[in-house]
């Protein structure tokens, strides 16, 4: 198959602080610093390191929830509507809801860098399944899945995620045709085996 087994067994470890997510695609590394439901703001915080070359999947932007950065050691490139800065040790960007924005770690130096997600949850489930496609080797060598996974993944998380490319006029047209495809073909948007945040108990 070219996708996770839909009915595999799902995972239901509940999530911990402390805990350490790995994308070995895109050389990112999170460790759980805070959980939605442990703050009334259902805020999700972790400590990225972003390993020399680590970049994020792809220019993009969240359409209802704002990302806050702060580098605690080395640097971080972002790029924010078009504008490009370094953040060094103790500065922070903002990223709001509709702002497009990428990232990546352009130094010789690993980056630790404190990330907070507000709201968290709809998010955390969609890097729990990029994260977990990628590890089980089915994405590309940028962290993309394939297109027919894309279609339903781009669907299942498009309140939380939206790529600049292709334009999202070009995407519809070409995505929305493989949903009724990748669907027959046994693709799912989300596998349980890594949907914790919505099968685990919460501790």
């Amino acid at each position: 198959m070219r996708h996770p087994d839909p009915h595999g067994p799902p995972d239901r470890t509940p999530i911990e602080v402390g805990e350490v997510w790995v994308n070995p695609v895109t050389r990112e590394r999170a460790t759980i610093l805070e959980r939605t439901w442990d703050n009334p703001e259902g805020r999700a915080t972790a400590e990225l390191t972003a390993l020399v070359g680590a970049r994020v999947m792809g220019e993009h932007l969240h359409p209802a929830l704002v990302e806050r950065f702060t580098v605690l050691e080395g640097e971080l490139t972002v790029k924010r509507n078009g504008q490009t800065s370094i953040l060094h040790q103790g500065e922070s960007a903002v990223i709001e809801p509709g702002v497009w924005h990428d990232w990546w770690n352009a130094s010789d130096l690993d980056a630790r860098v404190r990330v907070e997600i507000t709201p968290g949850e709809r998010f955390v489930h969609m890097i729990e399944t990029f994260f977990g496609l990628a590890r089980l080797g089915y994405t590309d060598s940028k962290g993309m899945p394939n297109p027919l996974q894309l279609a339903l993944c781009a669907r299942e998380f498009g309140d939380v995620l939206v790529f600049r490319s292709p334009p999202l006029a070009l995407q519809r047209t070409i995505l929305a045709p493989l949903v009724p495809i990748a669907r027959w073909r046994g693709y799912r948007a989300t596998y349980p085996q890594f949907s914790r945040i919505v099968l685990a108990p919460r501790t």
